[in-house]
């Protein structure tokens, strides 16, 4: 014997092939054997409970293993019948290519479920190309092949299945809202090729370091940037003859103050800190009420950020301007850097863009950002360092 280590490359692996094509070969043979014991019923005459308990006990094998080596030399008893045979062989081309050891026991499964779909005189060319690819591309090559010789066919007249049906449900708890939804394919695939880009981990910053988020939450902030993402959109569905809104209603004392709480359109609730940045966004009006609750001022969509000054915050920060963040202008909000409770107006120069993350970072943070010569200028906390967007 040869030692391996003497071999050149190409030819141990030469070598190593005609060792798992002999392989192959033998468990070929192996398998008829075991179809053979099957059908003779050697379980009962030998006084055992099944063939492969007869093979637990013959070779010592685990019973998952004896059991796999039974289905197997049926499968091949159901799709090749052994040479011989007064039957033909089902898949005769098949057969030929497993007594060569050409074909394992995996491609022979693949060959017979791809066949079911195609005619006899297909078997060539799919049995031609196992020889040469894995069990897993033969079964994408007989689909393929099945559609090319089917598609000018006339649609079968089998009964239609139930259409799909989208199914969502929503449940407030504790203040957050529960969300459970099944939806078709068409649109399972849309709501995933939205969400993925969005629940895609934030590049590592000297700032924010690693993304540490779990996929749960990562995906959930996503799900969170669609929304907002549908609040700027340019047509929205109307609801009572207007366009999507969200109002938030709070005494305006509470809100420059920063105490108490707001009210959402449904009834839920939201505390003062958070309604600073509610009022920066798109699509959300802030009903402020006076001492008795009564309307003082109705902050409409032309008091948040228009299409026009949007456009020129884009070219000008081209993305969230945190520093080291780089999240496209499509995922990001419109900031006020004076805060519109404390008086700051809705300008190009009273704003900056940045993306959901930096921008709850802002508002709950002691982070700060100046205009400073027309470029957004972001201050750290309790640190004299200092970047800007440029």
């Amino acid at each position: 014997m040869i030692e391996t280590r003497l071999l050149s490359t190409d030819e141990l692996l030469r070598r190593f092939v005609g060792k798992v094509t002999e392989i192959r070969v033998h468990e070929n043979d192996a398998l008829q054997m075991i179809a053979e014991l099957d059908r003779r019923g050697a379980a009962i005459e030998l006084g055992y409970k099944n063939l492969p308990q007869v093979l637990r006990h013959a070779v010592r094998w685990d019973l998952t293993t004896a059991k796999k080596w039974v289905a197997n030399a049926g499968l091949l008893g159901s799709e090749i019948t052994p040479t011989g045979s007064e039957l033909a062989p089902e898949l005769p081309v098949t057969a030929e290519a497993v007594a060569e050891g050409a074909l394992s026991v995996e491609h022979v499964a693949v060959v017979a479920e791809v066949m079911k779909a195609l005619p006899a005189e297909a078997e060539g060319s799919v049995v031609g190309f196992a020889r040469e690819h894995e069990p897993s591309a033969v079964r994408a090559f007989g689909k393929e092949l099945a559609y090319r010789l089917y598609q000018d066919d006339p649609e079968p007249r089998e009964p239609e299945p139930a259409p799909q049906v989208n199914q969502h449900v929503m449940n407030w708890k504790n203040g957050m809202l529960e969300i459970r939804a099944l939806l078709d394919t068409v649109t399972g695939a849309k709501y995933e090729a939205l969400l993925v880009p969005l629940a895609k981990p934030r590049p590592e910053t000297v700032e924010d370091g690693p993304d540490l988020r779990s996929r749960a939450v990562r995906e959930g902030d996503a799900l969170a940037e669609l929304v907002d993402l549908m609040l700027r959109a340019d047509q929205l569905p109307e609801h009572g003859g207007q366009p999507v809104t969200l109002t938030v209603t709070m005494r305006y004392d509470d809100l420059a103050k920063q105490v108490g709480q707001a009210t959402l359109d449904n009834g839920e609730r939201v505390p003062a800190e958070q309604v600073r940045q509610l009022a920066c966004s798109a699509g959300i009006i802030p009903l402020l009420l006076g001492a008795k609750s009564q309307p003082m001022d109705i902050g409409r969509k032309t008091r948040t950020f228009t299409a026009g000054i949007r456009r020129t915050l884009v070219a000008r920060d081209r993305g969230c301007a945190f520093p080291g963040c780089g999240r496209p202008p499509r995922q990001c909000d419109g900031h006020h850097i004076r805060h519109w409770s404390d008086g700051g107006d809705t300008s190009v120069d009273n704003a900056v863009l940045l993306c959901r993350h930096h921008h709850t970072l802002i508002h709950q943070s002691e982070w700060d950002v100046t205009m400073e010569h027309s470029i957004p200028t972001f201050y750290p906390p309790r640190r004299n360092l200092l970047h800007t967007a440029a």
